[in-house]
């Protein structure tokens, strides 16, 4: 099989999206006054992080809007009764400091630039056109990319096969001729396996690794790994599994 075209996730995988949304919240708290009542600013970030996968658990299934799972979490950890505009408010003021901590991974560019000539690339992503293409152009990347599609846009989520599908018909390419590159083993490694793509899963040791099953995925730890393992597909070899 012929790998002609690599689909990206975004955060976490192109985008240290972990450290920047700690170090941008931890930030955040402290210019709000908002750490009183807090063990310590680690207590109060575990608190946020669970806030914010409830809620993005919430618009993957559909049960609420983007906008609408943002300013939940923002009602939820402020445990107030906040009008929209307000909510809203508070969380662009996290984004201020959120921005400010943005970084791609050390490995990233190499990777794109090994890749740039004879691999063609696009980016599928659970979050929203206007917030990966904003952060795409700012990190430098958005050109490298024929095209980006999201969630909010699609009206379908990873891992439905529906999202990766709509990747490939995007690229003109059959499942087969595309790898799909995340840092999520379910949402995105068994996602892209089921749909037919290369499922490659970048495992950065940021805590997302768990049990799945049985499914054909490639595990790499770096991306310094992925040019050789999209010119050399072996899918149909002996398999590498996570679990």
């Amino acid at each position: 099989m012929t790998i002609r075209a690599v689909v990206w996730d975004v955060d976490d995988t192109l985008f240290d999206y972990t450290t920047a949304d700690r170090e941008g919240m931890r930030a955040h708290l402290v210019a709000e006054g908002l750490l009183v009542g807090y063990d310590s600013p680690e207590q109060a970030l575990v608190r946020w992080r669970e806030i914010t996968e409830r809620q993005w658990a919430r618009y993957a299934t559909g049960e609420c809007s983007f906008q609408d799972q943002r300013r939940d979490r923002v009602r939820m950890f402020l445990e107030a009764e906040l009008t929209d505009e307000e909510a809203d408010a508070w969380f662009q003021r996290y984004v201020g400091h959120y921005e400010a901590a943005w970084s791609l991974f050390p490995d990233v560019l190499p990777a794109l630039e090994a890749l740039a000539v004879s691999h063609r690339h696009a980016v599928l992503s659970n979050s929203s056109i206007t917030v990966q293409e904003h952060k795409l152009r700012t990190l430098g990347l958005l050109d490298r990319f024929e095209s980006v599609l999201c969630a909010a846009e699609l009206g379908v989520s990873k891992p439905e096969p529906g999202a990766f599908l709509a990747a490939c018909e995007a690229l003109g390419l059959p499942p087969h001729e595309v790898a799909y590159v995340g840092d999520h083993p379910e949402i995105d490694g068994r996602g892209a396996a089921e749909a037919g793509l290369l499922s490659v899963w970048i495992d950065r040791g940021t805590g997302a690794a768990h049990a799945v099953g049985e499914v054909v995925c490639r595990r790499i730890s770096t991306l310094a790994e992925l040019p050789a393992l999209v010119r050399a597909d072996t899918r149909f070899g002996a398999p590498s599994t996570f679990g």
